[in-house]
């Protein structure tokens, strides 16, 4: 209790959070700053996009912008969903501005009520852009994680000035990848203030099931191989690049099973697609959707399979591969965002050139018939755990504090 009561009070500010509208949404955010809260006490505001006529655009898009409540607690921790206006599609260069107005009023009576002495902010636009803001108007210290989409955001002319903003201006800069790191720096970063703090993986939660039971859970043959990709259900993350590879690998492994783990998230929903996809491909025997499943089923269902694919488009650095690993799988990916920083080592698994077919499918090949060492990948998982990552956190919110407010 005493540790609790320590400064600073953290306001972790993300319009990517979990809520009861969107579950899986920004479930990295949680992990990592609910381990923070362990040590510092946090108040969670998630701003929420919202513009008059959404309720008519889900007439013709049902799943558009799902609301969360405006309150509620989690885990314990007090989290706010404050509405600010948003146009879909258009107008993305005010959403920074936006955000930071219609969230001063919640902020500022958080921090009147003792319960704010640092914004951590994630994502630099438009969640970190508005962050600088509030500090600003409320003489609040801000940080901002860069978790992805800056590298999107550093090529969209009428984001990149405001993302060069964001980033100048936050007292402290946490990037989860190097590649990000070095963007900060070529943003204008300050490089006193500018920290590689990658993600980390609860090894307790994470832990490797018998693979026999993992699999007559599921119902999946003892002798099947499997591959295994987790994320929402859009093109980014690629799962239409692994289906249509699978015929070839059908040759070699005709007992292969393909299983797809996630819903629809913020970015959209291409479940239909993906299954027009595997039908047309006479893949229904071979592909299996599993739907969205909470963080703590990963576990068994990751435990059911051989090998963890993800052909991704962009990342920052993606948490789930850690949790494969945790779990003994190998991952196959992509060489974008942090990617390369996480599968760091052959023994690891395999990283191929985005957009190469050929390369894709000769690593998943190779991969489903390698004898991997799963302990010697679960060991890798186990120095990446939280705890050396929170350490990290802990330092820096805790000398931001110190800066703003002098030693006592």
């Amino acid at each position: 209790m005493a540790e609790q009561a320590q400064r600073p009070a953290l306001l972790v500010y993300s319009s990517l959070f979990p809520s009861p509208a969107q579950p899986s949404a920004g479930v990295f955010v949680r992990e990592r700053m609910f381990r923070v809260a362990a040590h510092l006490p946090i108040v969670v505001v998630a701003p929420t996009p919202w513009f008059p006529l959404q309720s008519l655009l889900r007439l013709i898009k049902p799943h558009f912008r799902p609301m969360p409540p405006r309150y509620l607690q989690q885990q314990g921790v007090d989290v706010w969903y404050p509405r600010y206006l948003s146009f879909p599609g258009i107008f993305k260069q005010w959403d920074g501005w936006f955000m930071a107005m219609s969230t001063y009023a919640t902020v500022r009576r958080l921090k009147r009520a003792g319960l704010v002495d640092v914004i951590d902010a994630h994502f630099a636009y438009p969640d970190g852009y508005a962050a600088t803001f509030l500090g600003r108007w409320l003489k609040l210290p801000v940080a901002v994680t860069l978790r992805g989409t800056e590298l999107r955001h550093a090529r969209t002319p009428a984001l990149a000035g405001a993302l060069k903003k964001a980033v100048q201006r936050a007292d402290q800069i946490i990037a989860v990848s190097s590649e990000l790191q070095h963007l900060a720096l070529s943003l204008g970063a300050d490089a006193a203030n500018t920290e590689v703090v990658g993600n980390g993986v609860d090894i307790s939660k994470f832990r490797p099931w018998p693979k026999e039971l993992a699999r007559s859970r599921l119902g999946i043959d003892a002798d099947a191989r499997v591959l295994i990709s987790v994320g929402g259900m859009v093109e980014r993350k690629g799962f239409h690049r692994v289906i249509p590879l699978l015929p070839d690998l059908l040759k070699v492994q005709p007992n292969l099973l393909y299983l797809i783990v996630g819903g629809a998230s913020a970015e959209g929903n291409n479940r239909a697609e993906l299954e027009k996809m595997v039908a047309e491909l006479n893949l229904v025997q071979h592909v299996r959707f599993l739907g969205p499943k909470p963080h703590e089923d990963l576990a068994e269902i990751l435990s059911a399979a051989d090998v963890f694919v993800l052909a991704t488009r962009a990342e920052g650095w993606a948490n789930v591969f850690l949790e494969a690993m945790a779990c003994g799988l190998p991952v196959i990916t992509t060489d974008v965002g942090g990617n390369r920083e996480v599968v760091c080592r052959p023994e690891l698994g395999e990283v191929v050139p985005f957009g190469d077919e050929k390369a894709l499918s000769r690593a998943l090949a190779s991969a489903l018939q390698t004898q991997w060492r799963s302990d010697e990948i679960r060991r890798y998982a186990e120095e990446n755990a939280w705890p050396c990552r929170v350490a990290v956190l802990l330092e820096k919110f805790r000398r931001m504090y110190t800066n703003q407010h002098g030693a006592h």
